[in-house]
């Protein structure tokens, strides 16, 4: 299998610089500190696969040129992995044909609750153009599905302040978004399969009540021992170089724009 994925935007919910912290710890003068909020675009054999859509998508898309999508997975229903839904029209126009989205039952009921307007009936022809097209699918942690040929697996975290899902992608590439511990079940799933790259979210530093910190991720990669890790969803405490040097060789701090293929 050949991949790769693309963070379209490495930072937590109030981005790098914030607006109550302005740089925080991050080191003004590296360009690698500016956070825009997280989305993250898997490719997988030609399969593109979008990972939550941060409230920066528009410009986002954008900047990479993506007019294209097979499937769009939701992690949990926080504003910055969700609010920029709206943005997905675009790729509606550009293709002119609904756009499938997938996330367990208790994430699509707040998007439906949320976003009823966006939403599309499976059987209903109403599509068109002047608001996005999407169609929902509920799937089930421990369940896997399918998007083309990309096998799935939908994981429970634990510890988050709302429920939180990460993926695992054809057996080899796991994505966790934020938790603060895996069930007995997800860490052995994930131990079991070797993954070939690990994406893990470093909200902050130091321990956090529903956020893993630096010293915990460190524990969790010692145990799956995976073979390349990136560290995402920072926010200003998480300086770049300092995440780096006091990081394992295999594991790197994550920046927006950054590709990693396999």
């Amino acid at each position: 299998m050949s991949g790769s994925v693309l963070f379209l935007g490495a930072g937590a919910s109030p981005g790098v610089p914030s607006l109550s912290c302005g740089w925080g710890a991050c080191n003004p003068n590296n360009p690698k500190n500016l956070r825009r909020r997280t989305s993250t675009l898997y490719e997988i054999n030609g399969v593109k696969i979008l990972i939550d859509t941060s409230p920066d998508l528009r410009i986002q898309l954008i900047d990479n040129h993506i007019t294209y999508l097979d499937g769009i997975c939701y992690t949990h229903a926080h504003s910055d992995h969700l609010y920029g839904i709206d943005e997905l029209r675009e790729i509606n126009r550009i293709t002119c044909k609904p756009l499938d989205i997938f996330a367990p039952e208790v994430v699509m009921k707040e998007i439906k609750r949320r976003f009823e307007y966006l939403l599309l009936d499976k059987k209903s022809d109403d599509f068109y153009l002047s608001k996005p097209g999407l169609l929902p699918h509920v799937i089930k942690p421990n369940h896997v599905f399918y998007i083309k040929d990309v096998k799935i697996m939908p994981l429970k975290l634990l510890g988050h302040n709302m429920p939180s899902f990460g993926y695992i992608l054809n057996d080899e590439v796991v994505h966790i978004a934020d938790f603060k511990t895996f069930s007995n079940s997800a860490i052995k799933q994930i131990v079991e399969i070797k993954p070939k790259l690990l994406v893990l979210p470093l909200t902050i530093i130091e321990h956090h009540r529903y956020h893993i910190g630096l010293r915990e991720a460190l524990d969790y990669i010692k145990k799956i021992n995976p073979k390349m890790v990136v560290l995402n969803h920072m926010a200003s405490e998480c300086d770049y170089d300092f995440v780096n040097e006091n990081t394992p060789k295999n594991v790197y701090p994550a920046y927006d724009n950054m590709k990693v293929e396999w």
